[in-house]
């Protein structure tokens, strides 16, 4: 570490992914040891990502070969347990991919395909569970003018300091997505997530036809939070944001301003509610004929709960983008 001063989406990519970095350390915890995603809340959601990938498999009229594609695999947990609640005639049909810039887990399930980037030409289901949020993205702020100037931090300790006035196509972007008012005064802060644009236009044109899904926390272009969300998370706790290699770099996602043509957004909760996933309690009658089975589907219901839970996980966003795009 220096004390050479880098727009954050620098530090944060060499932080995050550079040699040694926080993601693609050898022998990493992966994401789970540092903060709980729905992955890791229950197995119902992978569950409810089987049940899409039928649907998605039913509307293609059941190619020979489709394609399950999770951007962002972590250690392949999701990939796992999709293909461990497939029906058998369709994980016959299925070639699992994990897309991850770590090495390829130990032990992980034979089936799926591990690599760095998405695989071009497949058809089928491509899954982007938090992912985009680690796509790294410059911050700027403004001045006492009101000036939106990219903000520069120093790896070693993360303290900031104003660079130049934001210029060109970032400006652009952040006149149509995410306008700083000039005349609101110092200290307006706002995430320029063009490289997440960029990110997710490239993976879904990997897909020749199916749908993909991009899972994140995210804000819309009329409630945009004043003071961005750049934050980090280490061990399961969030920290001052640090891009010195020792903690996650994160912040939530424009993901309207990602969204291309006939592009479906919606909440975690709905989404999940139309795969099947709610928190109904099950009949008291079933605890009398099988209280196995009561205790089961309460253990269930408990875990719909937080999967869909206003003001927790059930406030993700997940960007349904189907494959072609329409004309």
């Amino acid at each position: 570490m220096t004390d050479e001063w880098d727009g954050w989406r620098e530090a944060a990519q060499q932080a995050l992914y550079g040699p040694g970095g926080f993601y693609v350390r050898p022998g990493g915890p992966g994401p789970s040891g540092h903060f709980r995603t729905s992955v890791h809340a229950s197995a119902l959601y992978a569950g409810a990502v089987a049940r899409l990938l039928a649907e998605v498999d039913a509307s293609l009229e059941q190619p020979r070969e489709l394609a399950l594609v999770d951007v962002g695999a972590g250690l392949g947990e999701l990939l796992a347990a999709v293909l461990a609640a497939l029906a058998p005639e369709l994980s016959a049909r299925v070639r699992a991919y994990g897309v991850e810039r770590a090495p390829r887990p130990a032990g992980l399930d034979h089936r799926i395909e591990w690599l760095t980037e998405p695989p071009p030409g497949v058809t089928g289901l491509l899954f982007a569970n938090e992912w985009l949020d680690n796509v790294p993205v410059d911050v700027a702020e403004t001045d006492a003018a009101g000036v939106a100037r990219y903000v520069l931090v120093r790896p070693r300790d993360g303290e900031e300091r104003l660079g130049d006035p934001v210029t060109g196509p970032d400006a652009d972007w952040l006149a149509r997505w995410w306008p700083l008012p000039p005349d609101a005064g110092p200290g307006l802060r706002a995430e320029i997530g063009r490289p997440r644009d960029a990110a997710w236009a490239a993976a879904v044109a990997t897909l020749d036809a199916g749908l993909a899904v991009a899972v994140d926390y995210a804000h819309e272009r009329t409630a945009r939070p004043p003071f961005g969300t750049l934050t980090g998370f280490r061990a399961g706790r969030e920290v001052r944001p640090v891009p010195d290699g020792t903690c996650d770099i994160t912040s939530h996602v424009a993901l309207d301003a990602c969204a291309l043509p006939g592009a479906e957004l919606l909440s975690q909760r709905e989404a999940l509610h139309r795969l099947g996933v709610t928190a109904a309690r099950p009949p008291l009658a079933l605890a009398t004929k099988d209280p196995a089975a009561y205790v089961r589907a309460l253990s269930g219901a408990g875990e719909a709960a937080e999967l869909t839970a206003r003001g927790g996980l059930g406030d993700f966003t997940w960007l349904r983008q189907p494959v072609p795009l329409p004309a």
